[in-house]
């Protein structure tokens, strides 16, 4: 039984949501998103509460419950808050900056590296650093942070890479001399 899925999900003010055929419509202030419900999951949206209810208790139909509940609660934290991932790069030399649709990057290589910025995200670098991904969509930032941050991850013995604010990388000691 999923107890994520039973939770009833309540609405705050100016946040609509609605449900055309199999396609959940979110509505806030930031924005709008969307969503297919898998087959044998419904939603109902009743005073102020959505809830999420699975058709039967096949396996796949108790997997998906958690999942569409969950789903649909980003959505609506997304519309009315919004999702941020700080990035920041150390390492002498390696910057970054905004130019145009695209993220360009130096992080050592012979040539500059220009990841493009998806529509519906906000970008901004502080410092030549300090990375600032925004956007609506949870699904959408996490995985542009993902990408940014797989270009030169952060290596063990001096840290230097690309990093999560907050994140702890595990440091290796160095070569050591010995007889």
């Amino acid at each position: 039984m999923s107890r994520v899925g039973l939770k009833p999900i309540s609405l705050p003010e100016k946040v609509a949501v609605k449900l055309d055929g199999r396609t959940v419509i979110v509505e806030g202030p930031k924005g709008q998103l969307d969503f297919s419900l898998p087959d044998g999951i419904s939603l109902k949206n009743e005073d102020g509460l959505v809830v999420v209810s699975r058709a039967s208790e096949l396996r796949q139909h108790r997997a998906l419950h958690g999942t569409a509940r969950s789903l649909v609660q980003n959505m609506i934290l997304g519309v009315t808050q919004g999702y941020v991932k700080n990035l920041e790069i150390q390492g002498v030399g390696l910057r970054a900056a905004v130019k145009g649709s695209d993220l360009d990057l130096s992080l050592g290589r012979s040539h500059p590296l220009l990841h493009p910025i998806p529509a519906g995200l906000t970008v901004t670098v502080v410092d030549n650093t300090k990375i600032k991904v925004e956007g609506i969509d949870k699904q959408l930032v996490g995985q542009f942070a993902a990408e940014v941050r797989a270009y030169y991850p952060p290596e063990p013995y001096k840290g230097k890479g690309v990093r999560y604010v907050g994140e702890h990388v595990r440091r290796k000691e160095g070569k050591s001399v010995g007889k």
